[in-house]
């Protein structure tokens, strides 16, 4: 893993205007302008040599320079990953090591903060080219916008100890994190070049994301390749982190060999990544001891991390996703006994179970807080015992006609589901046709109170990238976490303003009672 940090190639002259040639230190490149005059973007920017054939499984390598002008039009590959549709077939490509970049700057000295997003999709799929995530929204509001591709699935988390024997540091595993940190790194080398301040780098995501962001605020691998960090529904605490220690997921990994018919590393580059992608894998980070030399919760309770303001939250109904499949009270009761012993009873009078019905509210409430709730609230304890700064949100919009339709039709619905804000984060919520390309709001009618919390909501983000605070201009005052009221958040919804967490109570007895994580 040595080849980890890219060296620096000779930059050549930069250009002196945006929507010109410029020039980063693989080669010239010139953009196409968006709908928004004044704000270019280049999509499908090779940051890293691609990972395939000898470099699958290996720390991404420096990108080939090329000569001549490259006309960044066109979105690179998405990573290899299974169809939600259809998990027995693949779309994507290994060639996938591509960033994309909206900037509203005329020239490299506008000197712009920076906002670098990392997407979710569990680890195993997703793309930095979501018309979601579109950054143009974010961009015309005064900062350079990155999406990123990374590894995904069994082609970026595998660890096996020929692997680990590979690498001149005895770890394998976290090949996503990896690329996400190469990224961050080009970032370094050439953002200037694209009006954006090097020194002024937010790095955010949201889901699998926002684990990401957690893990490498946690990483020392990351230091100093940003300044704040933004934290969307997910941190690699309790219960989230899938893969363990070093050993622990080799042992997967060997296993998962056993389950392709490969005996050898040699083998597994042999199979054809469709065939590697569709196989079961237990994906997500391990502490390899050298991406992550603990565990994040760890590291952040020593007081290890990266020292960063942030700003974390959840959204209101998060177990929607989580707590999937149907449960009698009976068995709910049963599994409380077995996972919170003699504390049981204290758990079951937060998370009743009277009825099924009742069960099944109380059990996707508690999935809520177990998944997100909780981790949320170490994220910014941990944050607040370093010195370093929290600002700790909400989110409860329900928008009309939003819910995915792959939810149970008689699942009930508490609250925001995961995934229910980032048409917010990013303004999109106006995009009909972002809308209509996203699981989550492909049925969404948004009203014109939706369109003023996504300009709200984006430019607390904005603020907060620019300045380190989210407050500005005439947005409620949101004030910074603070550990002798832990249970105070700020609510983005119908609502946005300061409120008590409303299920306080349950984050408090989890925090309090260690778990295995159950869904």
């Amino acid at each position: 893993m040595k080849h980890l940090v890219v060296l620096i190639a000779s930059v050549l002259p930069l250009a002196a205007a945006i929507d010109g040639t410029v020039r980063i230190d693989s080669g010239a490149i010139s953009g196409v302008p968006s709908s928004t005059p004044g704000v270019y973007v280049f999509r499908g920017i090779p940051y890293a040599a691609p990972p395939v054939g000898n470099l699958r499984w290996h720390a991404p390598r420096p990108a080939a320079a090329w000569t001549g002008v490259r006309k960044m039009e066109q979105f690179g590959e998405r990573c290899v990953q299974p169809l939600r549709a259809n998990p027995r077939e693949t779309q994507g490509s290994e060639d996938c090591l591509y960033l994309n970049v909206w900037t509203p700057a005329k020239s490299p000295a506008d000197k712009l903060p920076v906002m670098v997003w990392i997407h979710g999709g569990g680890f195993r799929d997703g793309t930095g080219a979501m018309l979601l995530h579109d950054g143009e929204a974010l961009a015309r509001k005064g900062v350079v916008l990155v999406t990123v591709n990374y590894r995904l699935g069994v082609l970026g988390f595998l660890a096996y100890p020929e692997l680990s024997r590979e690498s001149d540091r005895n770890a394998s595993g976290n090949y996503g994190l990896m690329d996400a940190i190469a990224a961050l790194q080009w970032v370094q080398r050439n953002i200037a070049a694209l009006g954006g301040d090097p020194a002024k780098v937010t790095l955010f995501g949201q889901s699998a994301g926002s684990m990401a962001v957690n893990c490498l605020q946690a990483s020392p691998l990351a230091k100093g390749l940003f300044r704040a960090v933004i934290g969307e529904s997910g941190a690699s605490f309790r219960g989230m982190l899938n893969n363990g220690a070093l050993a622990e997921a080799e042992a997967k990994g060997v296993k998962f060999a056993e389950s392709v018919g490969a005996k050898s590393l040699a083998e597994l580059r042999a199979k054809p990544a469709s065939e590697l992608i569709t196989a079961p894998f237990a994906v997500g980070p391990n502490t390899d001891g050298y991406v992550l030399p603990a565990p994040p919760l760890s590291l952040f309770e020593e007081g290890k991390q990266n020292h960063v303001p942030a700003l974390v939250g959840s959204n209101s109904d998060e177990g929607r996703l989580f707590a999937r499949g149907s449960m009698t009270a009976q068995q709910f009761i049963d599994q409380a006994h077995q996972r919170f012993g003699g504390a049981a009873a204290e758990y079951l009078k937060l998370y009743p179970a009277g009825s099924d019905a009742q069960a099944a509210e109380s059990r996707q409430r508690s999935a809520t807080e177990e998944s997100m709730g909780l981790n949320v609230r170490l994220w910014a304890k941990a944050q607040a015992k370093a010195g370093s700064k929290a600002y700790v949100y909400y989110f409860t919009r329900v928008t009309a006609g939003g819910a995915p339709s792959n939810y149970p039709a008689d699942q009930p619905r508490l609250g925001a589901p995961h995934g229910e804000d980032l048409a917010y984060t990013f303004n999109n919520i106006g995009n009909i046709e972002a809308l209509r390309n996203s699981e989550t709001f492909h049925n969404a009618q948004p009203d014109a109170y939706d369109l003023k919390l996504g300009d709200m909501v984006s430019s607390y983000w904005v603020n907060f990238a620019k300045s380190l605070d989210p407050n500005g201009g005439s947005l409620p005052v949101w004030p910074r976490f603070d550990p002798a009221q832990p249970d105070l958040v700020m609510e983005l919804g119908d609502h946005v303003g300061m409120r008590p967490h409303p299920d306080n109570a349950g984050i408090v007895f989890l925090e309090a009672h260690p778990f295995q994580a159950s869904r």
